[in-house]
């Protein structure tokens, strides 16, 4: 079954090619190949100011720079987000992104008197893809993978998306190029299935 997916590339440095860019890329190619629709974001690519109030982000306007944007995400059934961790969260710049996209009105409907209100991307689900220093275990059992699960819990599914799954890549400085060559291999099956 053919899905509409947006991947979202979250590294913030966009002067050189990173490993991120390469499994985002093999995702793409996997779901291309597995005969998915694709769009892609490149957030170091856009150009936006951070949101420095809630008035702001409740009342101010999308800047243009991120219609596009915005239009992928309310357009795809499944979203891929790819970023590293940085200081053990991920980079200042994605969540950025994310604060603007997911305003009111577009992402939850808001509701008098429910601070929930309506889950405006409900029916999509998500993959977030994580590379890190440190091995994923360590991150994932000792750390408790926090920052990955506050953004499952206090973004993703507070705007309605779910299911959600996760790759945790670690130790990505140690990698050699067997396996680098595996991740993007597994990347590009999981783009194949969508998932």
């Amino acid at each position: 079954m053919s899905r509409r997916i947006v991947i979202i590339q979250g590294h913030p440095d966009s002067a050189e090619p990173h490993f991120c860019h390469a499994l985002a890329q093999a995702y793409a190619q996997g779901a291309q190949a597995g005969g998915h629709e694709t769009r892609t974001v490149d957030v170091a690519a856009l150009d936006f100011p951070l949101l420095r109030s809630q008035r702001e982000w409740q009342q101010g306007d999308l800047p243009a720079s991120l219609g596009e944007a915005q239009q992928a995400i309310g357009w795809a059934e499944h979203i891929v987000l790819v970023f590293p961790l940085w200081l053990g969260d991920m980079p200042a710049l994605l969540k950025g992104f994310l604060e603007q996209v997911a305003r009111p009105g577009f992402a939850f409907k808001p509701v008098p008197g429910n601070p929930m209100g309506n889950k405006g991307l409900i029916g999509r689900s998500a993959r977030v893809v994580v590379t890190m220093g440190m091995p994923a275990l360590l991150y994932r059992f000792y750390f408790r993978a926090h920052s990955v699960k506050s953004l499952e819990r206090n973004i993703l599914g507070f705007v309605g998306i779910g299911p959600i799954d996760e790759t945790l890549i670690g130790r990505i400085e140690a990698l050699d190029e067997s396996g680098r060559q595996s991740w993007l291999a597994r990347l590009r099956r999981l783009g194949r299935e969508g998932h």
